[in-house]
């Protein structure tokens, strides 16, 4: 709140607040990537070799249950993959199925029987649906400075002028002119469409180190 003041944003918390949020949502859309840890569920492809990359970089996975069509597959134990995540350098966000493992007590998952691997072949799944925990453990300190930044920007970008408020009375503006009817009632999460340009060449130069590259290629 105090870093976007610094940047210009005014008004009360409320509306600050809010500007914040809708900076959040275009560095989001820019960058696709989580900046905090969040819950999340993702459907991911599943190449040949069985590697499924992420969207987002991943903390820690607790489901992994293959998309298949008929009846639901169980989901599969820790056993049967491993994760490798893109906070180690090097590492990619991706979960890795075929790994091994078995389960006497699942039809097709015995260990006489090629165990989770050979199951999972005979399944012919292309897709599997992950849930876990996905985003970088603390917020970057330019990823902070982009959005405070980013909110002072959108601010001043919608701020009408002295003519588009005589146009348009019905407007809510304060006594600097700024718009403040900013309502966001939707508490769904949904996935945000990716974005070429935050708006500002200035954010956008800041966020370029955390530019989610994998993700534009949808997993595949």
């Amino acid at each position: 709140m105090a870093q976007a003041r610094n940047a210009g944003c005014t008004g009360e918390d409320a509306e600050v607040a809010a500007w914040i949020s809708a900076a959040t949502e275009r560095i989001t859309a820019y960058t696709q990537q989580l900046f905090e840890p969040t819950p999340l569920v993702v459907v991911a492809d599943v190449a040949p070799d069985g590697t499924a990359l992420l969207p987002r970089r991943v903390r820690t996975v607790t489901s992994v249950t293959p998309v298949v069509s008929g009846d639901d597959a169980p989901s599969l134990p820790s056993s049967a993959y491993r994760v490798t995540s893109s906070e180690v350098l090097g590492g990619v966000d991706a979960v890795h199925l075929r790994w091994g493992g078995w389960d006497d007590l699942v039809v097709g998952a015995e260990s006489y029987n090629g165990g989770w691997r050979g199951l999972f072949d005979r399944w012919g799944a292309e897709q599997a649906r992950i849930e876990g925990e996905f985003g970088y453990a603390t917020v970057p300190v330019l990823v902070t400075q982009a959005c405070a930044l980013l909110a002072a920007h959108m601010q001043a970008a919608a701020a009408p002028s002295d003519a588009d408020s005589t146009a348009a009375p019905g407007l809510d503006v304060d006594d600097e002119g700024n718009n403040v009817r900013i309502e966001n009632t939707d508490e769904t999460t949904t996935p945000v469409a990716p974005s070429a340009s935050t708006g500002s060449t200035q954010v956008d130069a800041l966020l370029v180190g955390y530019l989610n590259r994998v993700s534009l290629i949808g997993g595949v």
